[in-house]
């Protein structure tokens, strides 16, 4: 899950379109999708779901990867993007401050 803050909402729209349209021909990708938030208009998030972590990392292989999705991504919100069902994420635990 990525969001971004947008400011040029047409042409964020058609790079993610793009990523959107990659991510969703990867291998392991179960869904890719543009959303936006209801309250903000101008906050918006990218959500895919992967068959696994592995298949998620894969993704960013490659120079396609590199062109469309890396461009894109650089302008989310800086915070942690990979979320797992809590009963799922095994040993890896949140860190404690």
């Amino acid at each position: 899950m990525n969001r971004f803050r947008v400011v040029d909402e047409a042409a964020f729209v058609a790079r993610a379109a793009a990523a959107v349209a990659f991510l969703s021909e990867c291998d392991g990708n179960l869904s890719a999708e543009l959303l936006r938030n209801l309250d903000e208009p101008d906050l918006w998030c990218l959500v895919s779901t992967w068959r696994n972590v592995g298949s998620y990392r894969r993704s960013f292989n490659g120079v396609s990867a590199k062109l469309v999705l890396v461009p894109l991504l650089s302008e989310a919100i800086d915070e942690p993007g990979a979320y797992d069902r809590a009963a799922e994420v095994g040993e890896n635990l949140p860190r404690t401050r």
